[in-house]
């Protein structure tokens, strides 16, 4: 049975129904939800759109947008402590979260205030985890730890400008206490670290010193063009240090560098003109009662429960459910609820009721989907069960052609029932990963059937993001080992045959968290994402 991500979640995290009117946004890259004004969640939803444009002119993607559901959903809660509630355990210090999956990345913050020009700390945590988002997406070469964690920081520290133009790559002043106390991280440290095990401050120090990093070399005319060449002689199979080595030379120098590029008393940044920024429109409506009064429910789902957090929530979604029987959107967060629990027979009939009244509510198809998977699994045919289980996915590519989840489902049709994926099955695999290339266990699977297909060089570039996920994350340590192999002339095919069955995405992502206080990508034409039965 699927199981979503961590544990326990707690009941009150937000009072229903609520008494402010629950909103939601709709942009190009965002949906935004909160019970605030109009005016401040469109503002705070023109100003994310106003990040990625900037981002995007500087990494010559304007223009480029996801599929609706490829979107990113950002809830809005009423405070750090319910934001530490939903994410649970270990949490003590958690300020906002971010959970990417293909077709469902979310993100959890507090109430955001976000009319000053100044990010303030919520909207920082958010900058920085949209960072890595769009920087994985955005970059056709691997970033290792202090690369993602440093761009992400270069980006989030921005400016909104009165003119509505950006300012990028200002220094990073919350950083302040880390730069100047670095806990003996240098540059040669920073460079060859795969995890960031430190604690306390220096856990926030390296995050700290890989912003100088990232800022330094972006900006150094004596060094220009060094870090491409750094990601290049990765993405070929050179070792972090023989990367760096190669690229930057000797480590020590630029330590050196380091010190005393910290010690300017001003620094470049880059100013994007409100003038060629282009956003497009910002729809606002208001929830229904329905949907008001599952807010509760939808958010813990989206999080994440397991079978024992499930159970009690379930309760709560029926509850809901038996007031507003005609609302889709309650019955289709009612099928994600049940299916969440382990009731999959529940999990159809409500996604069909969604559907009967809704033909095109996306998240009904995803959980009578997903339920008709887990089903399939104990049918006493299962070729035929997982040929059925399909269908609702297949009906989901035909009113959302670009949507992942019906092509990586289309892929496990085959895996599942032990066949051998057609041809279809894998190109649409490769097109969902280059839809979401931040999920990265889909990437991972990817390269798994890569290695199956002898093809050494393209496993080898969706690994690379893997083994240097700077979250870790459940296939790192299998990442960097099969990279080892790869680059030690071993060929793809015999890793292969150690591999034994093909991991399959679980859609629960991967859960980043994020504590206050601590070039242009060449994909090639992918063609349709179109899948038939």
């Amino acid at each position: 049975m699927r199981l979503k991500i961590f544990g326990l979640i707690v009941s009150c995290l937000v009072a229903a129904p609520a008494q402010a009117e629950w909103l939601e946004a709709s942009s190009d890259h965002f949906v935004v939800v909160a019970d605030d004004s109009e005016r401040d969640i469109r503002d705070f939803t023109e100003k994310l759109e106003r990040y990625d444009a900037a981002m995007s002119k500087l990494f010559g993607r304007s223009g480029a947008k996801p599929s609706p559901s490829n979107r990113v959903t950002i809830y809005v809660v009423k405070s750090d402590s319910a934001v530490r509630k939903l994410l649970g355990t270990g949490s003590s210090r958690v300020a906002g979260f971010y959970v990417p999956r293909a077709g469902g990345s979310v993100a959890f913050v507090p109430r955001i205030e976000s009319r000053s020009n100044e990010p303030d700390p919520s909207m920082l945590i958010l900058m920085h985890e949209y960072a890595h988002h769009f920087l994985i997406s955005a970059s056709q070469f691997p970033a290792p730890l202090w690369m993602s964690e440093g761009g992400a920081e270069f980006f989030a520290s921005a400016e909104y400008k009165k003119d509505g133009g950006m300012t990028l790559g200002r220094p990073a002043n919350h950083r302040g206490y880390e730069l100047y106390n670095d806990m003996g991280l240098t540059a040669e440290k920073v460079l060859t670290a795969v995890e960031n095990d430190g604690k306390d401050d220096a856990f926030g120090a390296f995050y700290g010193k890989s912003w100088l990093l990232y800022h330094y070399l972006t900006f150094s005319e004596e060094r220009r063009g060094q870090m491409s060449a750094y990601a290049k002689a990765l993405a070929t199979g050179r070792s972090l240090r023989e990367a760096a080595v190669g690229a930057f030379g000797d480590l020590d120098a630029l330590e050196q560098d380091l010190n005393r590029y910290l010690k300017q008393r001003r620094m470049r940044v880059i100013d994007i003109s409100g003038e060629v920024l282009e956003t497009g429109p910002i729809a606002v409506r208001a929830l229904t009662d329905g949907e008001e009064e599952m807010i509760p429910v939808k958010l813990r789902s989206k999080r994440g429960v397991d079978r024992e957090a499930a159970l009690k929530l379930v309760a709560d979604a029926r509850e809901v459910a038996e007031r507003y029987p005609g609302d889709p959107a309650v019955l289709a967060a009612l099928a994600e609820a049940e299916f969440d629990a382990g009731f999959n027979d529940r999990a159809i009939a409500a996604a069909d009721a969604a559907l009967a009244i809704d033909p095109k509510r996306v998240n009904a198809y995803v959980q009578k989907g997903f339920a008709m998977f887990d089903e399939a699994e104990d049918a006493d045919d299962r070729g035929a069960a997982y040929s059925e289980a399909v269908k609702p996915f297949v009906a989901l590519n035909r009113i959302e052609n670009d949507h992942p989840l019906p092509l990586i489902y289309f892929y496990r049709s085959f895996v599942e029932r032990g066949a051998k994926p057609s041809e279809l099955a894998i190109q649409g695999l490769s097109y969902a990963a280059q839809l979401a290339p931040f999920d990265l266990d889909l990437r991972f699977n990817l390269a798994m059937q890569e290695l199956r297909d002898g093809n050494g060089d393209m496993a080898r570039y969706n690994l690379i993001p893997v083994a240097y996920n700077p979250h870790g994350g459940s296939f790192a340590d299998n990442a960097r080992a099969y990279l080892d192999r790869l680059n030690a002339g071993e060929k793809p095919e015999s890793i292969a045959r150690g591999m034994g069955g093909i991991a399959i995405p679980t859609n629960a992502g991967a859960l980043i968290s994020v504590d206050p206080s601590d070039g242009e990508t060449e994909t090639g034409d992918s063609g349709s994402g179109s899948i038939s039965e």
